[in-house]
């Protein structure tokens, strides 16, 4: 939509219409932070009786509908669309309406939210990667800072209050380039994963998978084309291969997992071999146990071909015991295990795509909403899970199944202090080092820290030293 706003600045004016799934989606100053964290320059519209949508008998997200400049319909497209395929329909609108004499090419003013929005340290933090030292407490911080288009190496202090920032990869400007730290690009990097002096990086809007050599203090591109993938592919090398929005990564024996959102799969980059393939997912948006993703599945063109294999629905949060892979499925407020030897996806809790609360309990009653991140902690054999809209941080038991909320909670604040009353805004990133737990507090702008020791969960916010 932005290349087509670029291209047809004079003739096409864009309103977003916000209809949302999630009843977090429907609070504006949410609305308003992803408007700004995305930013957006055209009007939104927050529909949250979605009485645009039942207006013009919308039944898909995203859906596009055009219209003419005397206020009528002319036609909508449910699904995905890129600029390529809707573009010969606007400049056909354009030349019908130019020749009727009723296209009106006077520029409306706007006046986008962020130009008013102040600087800050961190820009909408995505995700957060700490890694402990020899003596297992943590030695080594990454942030992603997405919204910045960086990536942030810290060394932690002792007392976790505080990091002192050791480098900065990204220049700062959203691009796509390679090169020495300084000079590289990203476009809202996401999840990391640190395999020996290699830390990659899921560069989500770039749709590709970055290494940053941390002694070189080089980037470079080693998997992706840079184009989004509009379809489900069938891997292959790994810098021909077309991903589509990379979200979260784990390193498991010396293969790299990739939450990959935009196609509901899980990808192994394998860095031997040089090739990007499906791992776990057929491809279709749904929650259904099953086998992992083979090749069989490049042929399939019936939901009888896709029987007995493992759907995904928008992984964006990936975490490693050893032995499985810990998915966070999103869109359909899901934690689930890939069996890295058995071959086997399950659903630990999380029961559809359209069944979101706030519930904390056993297995299928548990309702979570739109959780982005997930972490395993070795000593209790548990993982933590940001509950992202939620503004909540729940353990979740793999044994049991069984969840429950330890910090955060209404109203969504930043707020220090004990495990009862601390207070976060749509949490996304989470990461445990030893035993600390680090939390990309993504709308407060901030990564809290945790002792997992202390009896009172008292949460801090991390001082940044270093950083402008």
């Amino acid at each position: 939509m932005r290349q087509l706003e670029e291209q047809y600045a004079a003739e096409l004016v864009v309103i977003g219409v916000h209809s949302g799934k999630y009843t977090a989606e429907r609070d504006t100053a949410n609305v308003r932070d992803a408007v700004l964290r995305l930013g957006i320059r055209h009007p939104v519209v927050n529909d949250r009786q979605f009485r645009i949508w039942k207006g013009y008998a919308v039944n898909a997200w995203p859906t596009v509908v055009l219209v003419d400049p005397r206020g009528y319909y002319i036609g909508s497209h449910a699904g995905e669309i890129t600029a390529a395929d809707f573009g010969p329909v606007i400049a056909e609108a354009v030349a019908t309406f130019d020749r009727l004499g009723t296209l009106d090419r006077r520029l409306v003013p706007f006046h986008p939210a962020h130009w008013d929005e102040p600087a800050r340290p961190l820009r909408y933090p995505g995700k957060v990667l700490a890694v402990a030292g020899s003596g297992g407490a943590p030695d080594r911080l990454f942030i992603a800072d997405s919204d910045h288009h960086r990536v942030i190496g810290a060394r932690p202090a002792a007392d976790g209050r505080s990091a002192d920032v050791a480098w900065i990869a990204g220049s700062g400007a959203a691009g796509s380039a390679d090169g020495p730290f300084a000079a590289a690009q990203f476009q809202r990097p996401q999840g990391m994963a640190l395999a020996g002096d290699t830390l990659y990086v899921a560069d989500s809007e770039n749709h590709t998978i970055r290494s940053l050599e941390l002694i070189a203090g080089q980037v470079a591109t080693v998997a992706g084309t840079g184009e989004i993938g509009a379809y489900q592919r069938t891997g292959g090398p790994a810098r021909r291969t077309a991903l589509n929005s990379p979200w979260d990564l784990a390193w498991v024996g010396n293969r790299l997992y990739i939450a990959m959102a935009g196609y509901h799969q899980l990808w192994v980059y394998d860095p031997p071999a040089d090739t990007a393939l499906p791992y776990a997912g057929t491809g279709r948006e749904a929650l259904g146990d099953g086998k992992l993703w083979t090749a069989k599945l490049n042929a399939a063109r019936t939901m009888e071909d896709l029987r007995g294999y493992a759907s995904l629905a928008q992984p964006t949060g990936l975490t490693s015991d050893g032995s499985r892979l810990f998915v966070a499925c999103s869109e359909a407020q899901a934690i689930r295990t890939v069996g890295l030897d058995t071959g086997e996806v399950h659903t630990l809790v999380g029961t559809g795509l359209f069944d979101f609360a706030d519930k904390d309990g056993v297995g299928d009653a548990v309702r979570l909403q739109h959780p982005f991140g997930v972490a395993y902690h070795a000593a209790s054999g548990r993982l933590l899970v940001a509950d992202t809209y939620n503004s909540k941080i729940k353990w979740l038991d793999p044994a049991t199944r069984t969840v429950t909320t330890w910090l955060g909670g209404n109203p969504r604040a930043l707020t220090d202090g004990p495990a009862a009353t601390a207070r976060f805004n749509e949490p996304e990133g989470v990461s445990v080092a030893g035993e600390r737990l680090y939390i990309a507090d993504t709308n407060n702008h901030a990564i809290r820290v945790v002792d997992l020791r202390d009896p009172t969960g008292t949460v801090t916010t991390l001082e940044l030293r270093g950083l402008v």
